[in-house]
């Protein structure tokens, strides 16, 4: 099943026939067995599936964190699946936030410096002024100067999203952004996932084995087995 749009332009992530395999020539594993997905800009999609169906695969694919094997993969304009390591990091690199299941926070900086520094890497010159507003944004204005031990799983989610966020990506990838936190920490994450995505108009990608999360997306794509099984609005 394949949703189509009218109109070509407003499509940011295109995926078309694209294959995944890992392991060695002789004996490959197929993750991913040809996915077509359009997703439109400004739009939030769920992909939903258990573990081991290829969801995870799909997002770094779609990400560039990882190459299809086969297939085509357009990301805002860029054909991802023509690009050498060098320019796909160049392509990624403000077009793309991503967001995972574990932190990622270097243990040696502050909550602003994990947010500011990939800016000041990347030469924005307003990259502290940009990382605070971020992490106001994301409610911790008052833990800036704090390091990631001295925060809470929830508070350090919210450094993820906020250095996931500062450089104004067209397009948000978050993976399991929850699976590591209690009910109520969840709840809040996903909250300001959202509110965040309704703010910016960045397009969400939500990878989730959660149905009652991936219900709060505008469009629900279910994948098993490598494959798109289902789509349907959220």
């Amino acid at each position: 099943m394949h949703m189509q749009t009218n109109d070509p332009s407003s499509i940011v992530v295109r995926a078309r026939n694209v294959t995944l395999a890992l392991g060695s020539a002789e004996a490959p594993v197929e993750i991913l067995r040809g996915i077509d997905l359009d997703i439109r800009r400004g739009e939030s999609v769920a992909v939903l599936g258990a573990s081991g169906s290829g969801k995870s695969s799909l997002m770094a694919v779609l990400s560039g964190l990882e190459r299809a094997t086969n297939g085509e993969v357009m990301i805002g304009g860029a054909d991802f699946s023509a690009l050498d390591e060098d320019d796909l990091a160049r392509a990624r690199r403000g077009h793309v936030g991503i967001i995972l299941q574990a932190f990622h926070l270097l243990p040696t900086m502050t909550a602003l410096e994990n947010v500011a520094v990939p800016l000041e890497l990347a030469g924005d010159k307003q990259a502290f002024d940009r990382a605070a507003r971020e992490l106001t944004a994301v409610g911790l204005g008052h833990r800036m100067d704090h390091y990631p031990a001295q925060l809470s799983g929830g508070e350090q989610q919210r450094v993820a999203i906020a250095r996931a966020m500062a450089p104004g990506p067209e397009i948000l990838f978050a993976d399991e952004p929850t699976g590591n936190l209690d009910g109520k920490t969840s709840e809040a994450i996903a909250n300001l996932l959202f509110q965040r995505h309704k703010e910016t108009q960045a397009t969400l990608m939500l990878i989730t084995h959660d149905r009652s999360l991936a219900a709060r997306c505008d469009r629900i794509v279910e994948i098993s087995d490598g494959r798109i099984v289902d789509e349907r609005q959220g």
